[in-house]
């Protein structure tokens, strides 16, 4: 069964859009990892400040290779590289118990 990586990263409203384009040029960094099933950025639209980074996994093992992989390195450094966005970041992990919907079958 998949496991779920969420990264729960607070942001200030103000930030928020200069967060997405950093993201958006990231875009498909990830993709082409072993074990890779899924990825998506959440906007809170609740008054919440804080975006979810969602990522699907064949394994544990899998997610370590992506975080300790030059592709992840690079993308973080990248990041780094201007102003800071978030003033919090958290990571969340899940095994998937039961997934249902288009191309989720369990």
């Amino acid at each position: 069964m998949s496991v779920v990586r969420i990264n729960a990263i607070t942001v200030d409203p103000e930030k928020a859009p200069a967060l997405e384009e950093r993201f958006a040029r990231r875009a498909g960094e990830v993709s082409g990892m072993e074990g890779f099933e899924g990825f998506e950025l959440l906007r809170p639209t609740d008054g919440r400040d804080v975006y979810l980074v969602l990522t699907w996994w064949r394994s544990d093992a899998d997610f370590q290779r992506w975080v300790e992989s030059e592709e992840f390195q690079r993308g973080h450094r990248e990041a780094r590289s201007g102003p800071p966005v978030a003033s919090a970041s958290e990571l969340w992990s899940y095994d998937v118990v039961e997934r249902e919907g288009p191309g989720r079958s369990a």
